[in-house]
């Protein structure tokens, strides 16, 4: 939940606006429900085609022009002019629009000021809507905007991307175009509450509403490092990953700090404006996300993006990340800042661990490489060189040690993960579906003393010699 937006007075002429108030089928004028504030042209710009779409996705309410001057030339396709519409849910003012209708290349901005969910089925609402080139959600309460969900609003604002134009927000307005919405509609979370938690009250999301080309598996989050949110983004994407709420068991965290603006383009190619955004991926099952319990999530892998870095949507990066986990409720140190990973080709240890190398032959439990003596955590690598390859780890672990094995599998093939007893025993496994997708265990040794276990990664379908890379964390 966002602050809402500062009201202003209303000190506009004639030529310059016109304010209307329109009330809803049924209603009496005053008792109206929708404020209408239109500046610039009073007449809609009119076109055959478009040129998008384009997207804003901002830190705070405020509009960040240099994203926002890309967008209106994205859209118009470096001529003519284009409408634009701002939505909100409060307020009185046009801050957004008094910054965006002198921007060369806008015709018009028109301020919609709804106040109930019934105003989403507002006929004078959607017409502005449908002829408006970019519609942009205002800071407020991201509550009241996943209240539009099904209404005519809703498609009136998916008719606009659809025809070559786009859509933006901050702040609330920012949540509300992410495919899975944190709506905060019971309260406000923050990071250390959502870490002790992760299914505490305040963490409530609404999905459906918007999938953007280019977007899916995404959560915005917003005011970001100012407001410490690091650790809420986690627990939303554990959350989302565990419940099933995005598809393909991955989920990409999207914060944006204050004053910063991320500018996706047609092609799904985000580039940030200000001072830093954050792309938090978890792509497999948290180790722990049981309600009223703290929880446990290894290696989330984090890009930081800073003024005119990108992030390609389209074809999301495999590398260029920074690993940060969370266990017990705790985060480790450092969560807004490391060293990335450079070389796509392989992954490099977390700091303090050791690497290793497949040696082949290691087809059997019997001929298996024996990773004991690394420093953990480790990473281990190898390749799957035929669609029969099974590549064998032998460990030890102790009593009361927890082993957990986060294997990054090359799209070139589908592989499997087990983890094995002495003796050959199945204790637990990750097998999940198609080339590319990532496998995680974890077990916890309950028994007194030490045990040998081995790790079988398996291929599934298909081969090659890209490498895949398991991080193995002994704690």
């Amino acid at each position: 939940m966002s602050p809402s937006r500062n009201p202003r007075r209303l000190a506009l002429t004639a030529a310059a606006a016109a304010l209307l108030t329109v009330a809803p089928i049924g209603v009496t004028a005053a008792q109206a429900q929708v404020t209408r504030v239109r500046q610039g042209s009073a007449a809609d710009a009119t076109r055959a085609s478009w040129s998008g779409p384009a997207y804003t996705m901002n830190g705070s309410g405020g509009i960040v022009t240099a994203s926002m001057t890309k967008a209106v030339d994205a859209i118009r396709g470096g001529t003519g002019a284009i409408d634009v519409v701002v939505i909100a849910g409060s307020g009185s003012g046009t801050p957004e629009c008094d910054v965006i209708t002198p921007l060369a290349g806008v015709n018009s901005c028109t301020t919609l000021t709804l106040t109930a969910a019934s105003d989403g089925n507002n006929s004078q609402v959607n017409t502005d809507i449908r002829n408006a080139e970019f519609v942009y959600f205002a800071g407020g309460d991201q509550c009241r905007y996943v209240a539009w969900k099904g209404t005519a609003l809703e498609a009136s604002v998916e008719s606009v991307v659809a025809k070559g134009g786009g859509v933006g927000g901050g702040s609330a307005g920012h949540h509300v175009n992410s495919d899975v919405v944190y709506d905060a509609c019971t309260a406000s979370a923050t990071s250390s509450g959502a870490l002790a938690n992760p299914y505490d009250r305040s963490l409530t999301f609404t999905t459906g509403m918007f999938r953007w080309p280019n977007y899916a598996g995404t959560i915005n989050d917003s005011h970001f490092v100012t407001r410490d949110r690091m650790g809420r983004t986690m627990a939303f994407v554990a959350r989302a990953v565990k419940d099933g709420l995005v598809t393909g068991g991955k989920a990409w965290g999207v914060g944006v700090e204050e004053g910063a603006s991320l500018f996706v383009d047609r092609a799904g190619r985000a580039t940030l404006s200000g001072p830093s955004a954050y792309v938090v991926l978890g792509d497999h099952q948290p180790e722990v996300a049981v309600s009223g319990q703290p929880l446990t999530y290894t290696n989330f892998k984090i890009w930081k993006l800073t003024n005119g870095q990108s992030y390609d949507f389209a074809n999301r990066p495999t590398c260029g990340y920074y690993l940060r986990s969370v266990r017990a409720g705790v985060p480790d140190a450092g969560l807004y800042s490391g060293t990335p990973v450079t070389d796509c080709s392989s992954t490099p240890p977390p700091p303090g661990g050791s690497t290793f190398a497949e040696v082949e032959p290691n087809d059997s439990r019997t001929a298996a490489n024996d990773i004991s003596g690394l420093t953990f955590p480790a990473t281990v690598t190898g390749d799957m060189k035929s669609a029969s390859d099974r590549d064998y780890f032998s460990l030890t672990l102790g009593s009361g040690q927890t082993l957990t094995v986060d294997c990054a599998v090359p799209s070139a093939y589908d592989a499997d993960l087990y983890l094995l007893s002495a003796s050959g025993s199945t204790l637990t496994r990750s097998v999940n579906d198609g080339a590319g997708a990532d496998e995680s265990v974890t077990l916890t040794r309950t028994a007194s003393g030490s045990a040998t276990y081995h790790l079988d990664l398996e291929a599934y379908s298909g081969s090659g010699t890209a490498d895949y890379a398991c991080v193995v964390t002994k704690s």
